[in-house]
């Protein structure tokens, strides 16, 4: 078993050091739930106690607050307000940003506060602490890498470092987008963008983030966000080089990586 429950937990007489917040991506896409794997496989590797919610977590409301919907998103952000403090949650990862940027900074105003962190800061940690090892000369090894800065972990939390640096760790070539950083491009699926149809328009946006990725000559992505690794392989997959170029989320890479 990968990972138990906080009601698990409990039932023992236990309280875990963290609670993984899986998100909907994590919980019900494919491509998501192996990203859900690799950090639940590293958190176990390092020896943290952690637990899910299960059945009781929530979407957070993100997607229905970005949408304009406010009812929704202040109804079900109450319910899961009142789960995490009923288990009395003190800390928080999550590897989908929407959810990092959502719990963190606009649960509070509803009496929801906890310490909250993107699962590529945690990783981070685990590494700079020595808790996870990397191998020598792994299979990133000197590899041109290019690195998407997803918006709700970068210009929205200003979390730029920490993902590079798990980079640097692997020992892989960083090859920057001309826009990167502070002045990096939405991959298109923000501001719940992800659950409508396109607007009119001569270029979709995810395209647009590809060719930039492509201009690098990357061999691999490296991204952050269940939405972005979407948008992004879909993006390949138009231009014709999904086979060629892989599209990893950093947890992947470091479980591919670990001594």
């Amino acid at each position: 078993m990968l990972a138990k429950t906080i009601a698990e937990y409990q039932a023992e007489g236990a309280q875990p050091e963290i609670l993984f917040w899986v998100g909907c991506a994590g919980s019900f896409d494919a491509r998501a739930q192996k990203v859900t794997r690799a950090l639940c496989e590293i958190l176990n590797h390092a020896g943290i106690q952690f637990a899910i919610l299960g059945e009781e977590e929530r979407c957070t409301g993100d997607p229905a607050r970005r949408a304009g919907n406010e009812f929704l998103f202040q109804m079900t952000a109450a319910m899961n307000i009142e789960t995490l403090n009923m288990y009395g949650v003190k800390k928080i990862v999550t590897a989908c940003p929407h959810c990092f940027n959502i719990l963190k900074n606009e649960y509070p105003a509803l009496g929801g506060n906890y310490e909250v962190v993107h699962h590529t800061q945690l990783i981070n940690d685990l590494i700079a602490t020595g808790k996870v090892k990397m191998k020598e000369g792994g299979a990133f090894k000197g590899q041109r890498i290019t690195y998407h800065d997803s918006c709700y972990l970068g210009r929205a939390n200003d979390v730029y470092e920490a993902p590079r640096a798990i980079l640097e760790a692997l020992d892989a070539d960083l090859v920057e987008m001309k826009r990167s950083r502070k002045n990096g491009l939405c991959c298109g699926a923000g501001g719940a963008q992800m659950w409508k149809e396109d607007e009119p328009g001569d270029k979709r946006i995810n395209l647009e983030r590809t060719e930039e990725a492509l201009e690098t000559a990357p061999t691999a992505i490296a991204a952050n966000c269940p939405f972005c690794i979407t948008m992004l392989q879909d993006g390949l997959k138009a231009k014709e080089k999904n086979e060629q170029i892989p599209v990893y989320d950093l947890s992947e890479m470091v479980l591919n990586n670990i001594a």
